[in-house]
């Protein structure tokens, strides 16, 4: 059985969302985690997986999960790593 995807939150402004983002990757800006990451995760063991532009406000987002009770949450870091390491093409708005 294999593991289910996680899903990935792109913690950065719309702006920079529009700008370029991982296919399948929900924009959910850092100042709007707390109150708007039930909606998209209500399962507290959800995998997930943040990302931004350089991997600092997604680690913010990571402490912020994991002190709402979020079991699976891993920083993916960049935008341009990740899109490197998942093999997950960028899109644009």
């Amino acid at each position: 059985m294999s593991s289910p995807e996680p899903l990935l939150i792109d913690v950065r402004s719309p702006g920079e969302y529009a700008g370029g983002y991982l296919d399948g990757a929900v924009n959910l800006p850092l100042d709007q985690l707390q109150g708007g990451i039930a909606r998209v995760a209500p399962d507290l063991d959800q995998p997930i997986v943040l990302y931004c532009a350089s991997g600092g406000r997604s680690g913010m987002g990571c402490m912020l999960l994991q002190q709402m009770g979020y079991r699976q949450v891993s920083n993916g870091g960049g935008i341009g790593m990740l899109a490197m390491s998942s093999q997950r093409p960028v899109r644009r708005l």
